[in-house]
């Protein structure tokens, strides 16, 4: 009897060992490109350790790349299915003749931080001063800025004030030194500087205000193919699924945040926390028709300042940037 028992456990065990190797099989296998040490690491991390990619029947296989240029060639050689960019790439993208499609994955964009010591305390303090610009001439965040600071000082930010483009760790670097005054970094390494006391003078929200726009901009999103996307509907519909569980587990759980802190990297207990309120901050509140809508606007402050070199031969976003589910082209 012992030996019975033993050859149906042993039966049972393998047939539970094939069942799972066949459901393992069959899930779709998508293969997302991410910067190493980027914030989008975070909630593919989320997504993975909770079981959440599984749940919809899909395996997400992360691809390491090095610089945010490398995203795209990566997607564009069909090495990736899936990267994170931002939806004036790809509308521009699609007015040359390709078909890829964004869906909103964060509103998080920096805004100008200044040192305590710099004597600013409104934009206009600024005038004559060196700012730190991250991601350089073309970048949305300093286009953006030069439009507002025609509309509030009356004059370009390229000639109001003393722009120096370097890469964004340096930037910190920089100010935390005191051998530049004021930055205009990305969000995480904004919040790194508020961390470390240097003041907010002004937030990407309140830049975009101060151009009558009012609303919610997710400026970055997840970007694939239409065409793929529309042959693997369900594969992409469950990632994108996925995506918005993930980010609701970190903006209601702390916990989760404490299972990160290694990825983080934060130096201390400010930055890690400036960080977590950073990223829950940027998760977006509003639909992709609400969001198609403000961005058809943004396209045409962002056309006027940064022209051809920025968005190409297009005169408006191109129709299909922003994916609507199966059937979108």
């Amino acid at each position: 009897m012992p030996g019975l028992i033993r050859r149906l456990l042993g039966c049972v065990v393998l047939s539970a060992t094939v069942l799972s190797s066949a459901v393992a099989a069959e899930r779709a296998v998508l293969r997302v490109g991410i910067l190493q040490f980027g914030t989008v690491s975070w909630e593919l991390d989320v997504m993975q350790r909770h079981g959440l990619a599984e749940r919809e029947g899909i395996e997400v296989r992360l691809v390491p790349l090095a610089l945010k240029d490398a995203a795209n060639v990566a997607i564009q050689g069909g090495e990736v299915d899936i990267i994170a960019n931002d939806w004036i790439w790809v509308s521009r993208m699609r007015s040359e003749g390709s078909d890829y499609a964004f869906a909103p994955y964060s509103q998080a964009v920096g805004g100008i931080s200044v040192r305590p010591d710099a004597s600013v305390t409104q934009f206009a303090d600024l005038k004559g001063k060196r700012l730190g610009v991250a991601g350089g001439a073309l970048d949305k965040s300093w286009l953006l800025l030069r439009a507002y600071a025609r509309r509030t000082v009356g004059e370009d930010a390229a000639t109001f004030l003393r722009p120096q483009f370097a890469a964004p760790p340096l930037l910190n670097e920089l100010v935390m030194r005191g051998e530049l005054p004021a930055a205009m970094n990305f969000w995480h390494y904004t919040a790194r500087l508020s961390a470390a006391g240097m003041a907010e003078l002004i937030t990407m929200p309140q830049i975009l205000a101060g151009l009558g726009i009012e609303d919610e901009l997710p400026l970055v999103g997840w970007v694939f193919r239409a065409g793929w996307a529309n042959q693997n509907a369900a594969a992409i519909e469950g990632f994108l699924r996925a995506s918005d569980a993930a980010k609701a587990l970190m903006l209601e759980s702390d916990a989760v945040w404490e299972e990160l802190r290694p990825l983080m990297r934060a130096e201390n207990e400010e930055t890690f926390v400036a960080l977590r309120e950073g990223f829950r901050a940027g998760i977006p509140r509003t639909g992709v028709e609400d969001a198609e809508r403000v961005a058809t606007r943004v396209f045409d402050i962002l056309a006027a300042e940064g022209g051809e070199a920025l968005v190409g031969k297009a005169r408006a976003i191109a129709p299909g940037t922003f994916w609507r589910g199966g059937g979108s082209r």
